[in-house]
């Protein structure tokens, strides 16, 4: 069994959808085990949070973009984190992102970077969507990749919505099939790199 966890914050509920929508395509894989480990509103993991990344497989980092990066409660748990990396106990586990802000750019490509670079600290594999973008003329906002990631998961709620209203069903469809993808290569680099890392 390949285990997976999904370590995200949420300020207000909308990148915790992002997140479950994630989970959700991560069940349409067999012989995967994904949990979902939210970083509570002080920074924090459960008791239990360390144990369980230690363990895992794959581990995909979430947060909200504020002001062009992660939120404080998730950069807490990235510093926090130096524990694990002077061990490197998460080295060559596969690794992805993703985020959600209100505007459709935001500036979340700085906060994938942010993830990604979090992840090489500690000498992680990183995935990305593999996801082609809808961009034509004719694109909708609810195609998938409607906002054209490459580096990580995208979403976007506008600034009033509840978690309800977004992110609108394209983009949490869009984590569904990206949860599948890395789910896919999780259960792939697990049977894999053992026998080919010296």
């Amino acid at each position: 069994m390949t285990e997976i966890i999904i370590v995200y914050h949420s300020g207000y509920g909308h990148t915790k959808k992002q997140a479950e929508a994630i989970h959700a395509g991560m069940a349409l894989v067999p012989e995967i085990r994904a949990e979902l480990l939210p970083i509570n509103a002080e920074g924090e993991l459960p008791a239990e949070g360390w144990d369980v990344l230690a363990t895992a497989d794959c581990v995909v980092f979430g947060a909200p973009t504020y002001m062009g990066s992660v939120s404080w409660q998730f950069k807490k748990f990235a510093d926090a984190s130096s524990k694990s990396w002077f061990g490197q106990v998460w080295k060559d586990k596969l690794a992805a992102g993703f985020t959600n802000s209100a505007s459709m750019n935001g500036d979340k490509l700085s906060t994938l970077h942010y993830l990604f670079t979090l992840a090489m600290q500690h000498s992680m594999i990183w995935a990305g969507t593999g996801m082609l973008p809808s961009n034509s003329k004719a694109a909708q906002r609810n195609d998938l990749n409607y906002l054209g990631s490459f580096a990580g998961l995208m979403a976007q709620s506008p600034s009033d919505s509840s978690p309800e209203e977004g992110p609108p069903p394209g983009d949490l469809e869009t984590a569904k099939i990206f949860g599948q993808r890395i789910a896919q290569l999780a259960r792939r680099w697990q049977a894999t790199a053992g026998s080919q890392i010296v």
